[in-house]
């Protein structure tokens, strides 16, 4: 079958007045160029037909994310299979007479198809890569390491096949040679195998994906991760600049994800209020009566008040200060908060909402706030956190406390000299 279609291209092209031999050099180089020109014409009418259908098919199709494998080429690149299979069916056949050539072609056009098929699947990928961003899928797990995974598994492979078939040589024979090069590889390249072995510890356990805000210190990255690969993650923080964390270094070092916070749907408040000690004291009868209007004591106060006079009626001499229990400003002030807060239309309900007295200290006893807010976003929760602590400032004095601070100029300004 072979001789007979050579000598069918060679009767041809005598036929148009080439005088043509089967093992003349010309005729040869003359039947290659025709085949070069079959192949081309080949894959202009597979793009111009097939391809161009497809893409448009998928142009007006409904959903969107094949649009995405018509941006990346990667039907395009599925076409050049067609002149490269023609080249790679035809020419060994038609250079039956010249071993040397025919053997240098049929290797070339098997490991271009190879390349092909390669560059075909990398396109694919990559598209794989931009829908899982459009979808947001790229939040849960990160779609992209894997995708640079299989690029390296398919390229290493795709190499090896490569130099197998041009040295004529079986495939597992350089599988093999692997584990001999292995410990010099590990040597030179130490550091990308550590960033390799890092992101695929990072991909596996959804340690830290697309859009997650981290902060981690000791590289200055405090935002939004807006790139995560193999080797790097990419940091764009909130001050706009850029910070690139090798990905072992997330592995090996401790960082924070603020992640779960943003999902939890609670944002936590963690701070103090330190209240001069020589400012607490006991409630007097008219303290009680004015603070018995403020609606968040309403509840409070008679509940409290009816407690202690129970407790207060087998105390002897329970009008001392001393001997019975008392309201005190800093613990009705506590009670303030709680009520306080718990109406407050921007704490968080489902989550720990507490006010607790801490330690005292040289700068007086902290009145800490742990709480949540219901809005995660970083602008609305400054502005929310601002908003309780300027009321809780502007509210101490209508319960007899003043806040601690250390003295400034203007108070020594306004000591006077004996």
């Amino acid at each position: 079958m072979n001789t007979d279609l050579r000598v069918e291209l060679t009767s041809w092209l005598t036929s148009i007045g080439i005088n043509a031999q089967p093992s003349d050099l010309l005729t040869t180089s003359i039947i290659i160029v025709v085949c070069l020109i079959v192949a081309a014409i080949s894959y202009y009418l597979t793009h111009r037909f097939v391809v161009h259908g497809v893409n448009l098919v998928i142009k007006r199709s409904a959903v969107q994310w094949d649009d995405v494998f018509v941006s990346h080429g990667v039907f395009e690149r599925l076409a050049l299979f067609v002149p490269v299979l023609l080249l790679d069916l035809v020419v060994p056949i038609v250079l039956t007479e010249h071993e040397l050539l025919s053997t240098f072609f049929d290797r070339g056009l098997s490991a271009l198809l190879v390349f092909v098929a390669i560059r075909a699947a990398f396109a694919g990928l990559n598209a794989v890569d931009d829908i899982s961003d459009i979808n947001r899928v790229n939040r849960r797990i990160p779609v992209k390491s894997f995708v640079q995974l299989i690029k390296l598994f398919m390229f290493i492979i795709g190499l090896i096949v490569v130099v197998a078939i041009l040295s004529d040589k079986s495939p597992v024979y350089f599988f093999s040679g692997l584990g001999v090069a292995t410990g010099l590889v590990m040597l030179v390249f130490r550091d990308t195998i550590l960033g390799f072995v890092a992101g695929i510890q990072l991909a596996a356990n959804r340690m830290v994906s697309k859009g997650d805000w981290i902060q981690m210190d000791k590289y200055g990255a405090d935002g939004e991760v807006t790139d995560v690969t193999l080797t790097t993650v990419k940091v764009q923080n909130w001050d706009k600049t850029i910070t690139m964390i090798p990905a072992y270094a997330l592995v090996s070092d401790a960082f924070k994800n603020w992640q779960g916070m943003s999902l939890s749907g609670g944002r936590r408040i963690k701070r103090s209020i330190n209240i001069d000690i020589s400012s607490i004291g006991f409630l007097t009868e008219s303290d009680i009566e004015r603070l018995g209007k403020v609606n968040c004591l309403k509840q409070y106060l008679p509940s409290i008040i009816a407690e202690i006079s129970a407790d207060n009626a087998n105390v002897a001499d329970a009008e001392l200060m001393i001997n019975g229990r008392h309201l005190t400003n800093i613990g009705t002030f506590r009670a303030y908060l709680q009520a306080y807060l718990e109406a407050h239309p921007k704490t968080h309900k489902g989550m720990t909402l507490m006010v607790r007295q801490l330690a005292p200290t040289a700068e007086g006893v902290p009145i800490e706030l742990y709480i949540f807010t219901n809005d995660t976003v970083w602008f609305n929760y400054e502005s929310i956190q601002a908003d309780i602590f300027d009321h809780i400032f502007a509210i101490l004095p209508e319960f007899g406390l003043r806040a601690f601070q250390q003295p400034s100029g203007s108070d020594f300004g306004a000591l006077k000299p004996n």
